[in-house]
């Protein structure tokens, strides 16, 4: 198992942090319409990314009940409100801050995709971080744009990046499975569905709960894995 603390992973949570300093920098002289510029703009490319993701799919079943299964699941234990719970908690703060909607929306963001999957993968078993490398460099050019709306909460998703593609890293050798095309189509399909469903929320075109929708990415594998095995 490598540890927890490559620094690549390291790499990719400051430059979140990086990022999300210059944004709240912009943000201060930034006028409000040329704010409202700036992230529609970035919404209609995470918007992009989500449609190009999903077409990857290769079982739209498995991941129509994946996404179904996982919201209920989502529901019942309250997943984004907890994330935004511990927003609150950190900020001192209640309800849908600035600082709230800007830990959730980049923590999905940055994490829900396959580069997170396959660079922590490739870390964890060749030492290969360069997926890393490119991501952080993506994360750290959104981390721009969104903090320039959203302002701090973006800065504290750096520690969410942190540790959980630091578990990944460090669980590589048992996730390998998952770089497979039979695994990682579908996981990148549902993924993608999930970013549309951010690029919707960030337009303000329908208030979806995408952090409710993780557990979906675990019951995406076992239904793929359920296939495999009964073929």
């Amino acid at each position: 198992m490598r540890a927890v603390f490559h620094y690549a992973v390291l790499v990719n949570a400051l430059a979140v942090v990086v990022g999300a300093s210059v944004g709240i920098t912009i943000r201060r002289g930034l006028k409000d319409e040329y704010r409202r510029v700036l992230f529609t703009s970035i919404a209609l490319v995470t918007l992009g990314i989500g449609i190009k993701m999903a077409l990857k799919t290769e079982e739209f079943l498995i991941v129509l009940a994946s996404l179904v299964l996982g919201s209920i699941v989502g529901e019942v234990t309250n997943i984004e409100e907890r994330l935004g719970k511990l927003a609150n908690f950190v900020e001192k703060s209640e309800g849908k801050t600035d600082f709230v909607r800007g830990f959730v929306t980049s923590s999905l963001l940055f994490l829900v995709g396959p580069m997170t999957i396959l660079g922590s993968i490739s870390i964890g078993t060749t030492g290969n971080a360069e997926l890393i490398l490119i991501k952080s460099l993506m994360d750290g050019l959104s981390s721009i744009v969104i903090a320039s709306v959203y302002g701090y909460g973006v800065m504290m998703s750096a520690a969410m990046v942190y540790i959980v593609q630091g578990l990944l890293v460090s669980f590589a050798k048992t996730l390998e499975f998952l770089s497979t095309p039979h695994y990682l189509n579908d996981f990148t399909g549902l993924g993608g569905l999930m970013i549309m469903a951010i690029g919707i929320r960030m337009l303000e075109i329908k208030e979806i709960k995408v952090g409710n929708m993780l557990p979906a990415l675990i019951i995406v594998v076992i239904l793929d894995w359920l296939k495999l095995t009964s073929t």
